[in-house]
């Protein structure tokens, strides 16, 4: 059986691949990438048939982060020409998340620069989740905030927040290499704030930041073993102004076969295509609809992303369906009793049969992939290279939240 075949039974049984079988998924050559996309995207319609989460995300204060993250355009002593603002109003945000709710949106992501927040910030967002919830039911709202404190997480929930987001976005290894001002252990310890406050936890990488196949690895087994019920994938936006500026080494074959990877590791979470989709992926975005379960409505938080019209018609094109408010995202088996927006009882996050979830106990490798002719490994010494700069395709938001211009949802 090969490689394709074997991952496939493996995700439909929720079993943890081999770091092996998962690299050389990223080794595949472009020649087989539709082999690569079908074969995931049995297990992404398997766990989530045909439907397709909407996010609209809210930036609640733009720029002057106090930290380093060399891929933010928000970053210490960013000179990208983004939007800064102070906190939005409460009703100013739920007049933001109003229009991507319009647009078929069924979760907000509200998002703000910084550290962390501090107490009165909580309280703050708090007011916010409430305004938003006032005006729309079913609404999911996912808080995005930074580094948490003891007891914030709890607060959070209290407010009506369904979710927090906080991505670990490369490997333990290499973090260092584009934060120094906090720690991958911060990252972890606030993802794990989220969970045990019964949120729903949401947490993603970065690639194209010239990390390596076994960083893009790494990060995945780490995200697989913290169990989130979303896996954002995010891939780099070179911002002008950024250290990472000069960093395009994505092709959207390489995205794709990123996605395929992550959908193995992760069969039965809410994969979603967060920012960069458009500057990389581009025509080949309704490819990458087979591998992910959910995507990001309009535009980003400091960037401009594609027409909310033209999501809604690539995803009708490509023979998928918005997934609805009254629908529940993730498999019955991660949903505890009595519902929630996606946080799970007890089985982890492709766990099988008890099986904890993540890496290998021991830290060996199980065995090697054996890659048959519908994905065949690409030899080392043929590297893909990376695509043209498409500085064209990075667009400032300069609309919807903190202007007085009409969003893009």
């Amino acid at each position: 059986m090969d490689l394709l075949n074997t991952l496939v039974d493996k995700g439909l049984r929720r079993e943890l691949p081999t770091r092996d079988e998962a690299l050389a998924v990223l080794a595949t050559s472009d020649d087989d990438v539709l082999d690569v996309v079908a074969t995931a995207g049995k297990v992404r319609r398997h766990w989530f048939g045909r439907r397709v989460k909407l996010n609209y995300l809210v930036n609640l204060k733009s720029g002057l982060c106090p930290e380093d993250c060399s891929y933010c355009s928000q970053r210490l002593g960013s000179k990208a020409e983004i939007l800064k603002y102070t906190w939005l109003k409460p009703d100013e945000a739920s007049q933001a998340a109003a229009a991507g709710l319009a647009g078929g949106a069924k979760r907000v992501c509200l998002v703000a620069s910084g550290r962390g927040p501090t107490d009165r910030d909580v309280a703050r967002v708090s007011d916010t989740i409430k305004a938003i919830k006032d005006q729309n039911e079913n609404v999911e709202v996912c808080a995005c905030l930074g580094l948490l404190s003891d007891g914030q997480a709890e607060r959070l929930r209290e407010a009506g927040a369904d979710a927090y987001n906080h991505n670990l976005n490369t490997s333990e290894g290499t973090y260092g290499d584009i934060t120094t001002t906090h720690t991958y252990a911060d990252r972890v310890d606030t993802v794990q704030k989220a969970h045990a406050a019964g949120l729903s936890a949401c947490s993603g990488l970065i690639a194209g930041m010239g990390e390596s196949d076994e960083d893009l690895v790494d990060v995945v087994y780490s995200l697989r073993e913290l169990d989130p019920d979303s896996v954002p994938v995010n891939f780099l936006i070179p911002f002008e102004g950024t250290p990472l500026a000069k960093e395009w080494n994505l092709t959207p074959q390489r995205c794709l076969r990123i996605l395929a990877m992550v959908r193995f590791v992760c069969p039965d979470v809410e994969v979603r295509i967060a920012g960069g989709r458009e500057v990389h992926l581009r025509t080949m975005q309704p490819l990458a609809l087979n591998l992910a379960n959910s995507i990001f409505l309009g535009d980003y938080l400091t960037s401009e992303g594609q027409a909310g019209k033209a999501d809604l018609d690539m995803i009708a094109d490509a023979g998928f369906e918005v997934e609805g408010a009254g629908e529940v995202t993730l498999p019955e088996h991660r949903v505890p009793v009595g519902g929630g927006c996606g946080s799970h009882a007890e089985a982890g996050c492709g766990s099988h049969e008890g099986a904890g979830c993540g890496s290998h106990a021991g830290g060996g490798v199980c065995g090697s992939a054996s890659v048959g002719a519908s994905a065949t490994a690409a030899p080392a010494a043929s590297a893909e290279k990376p695509s043209d700069a498409r500085t064209d395709l990075v667009a400032v938001r300069r609309r919807g939240a903190g202007t007085d211009l009409a969003p893009n949802a």
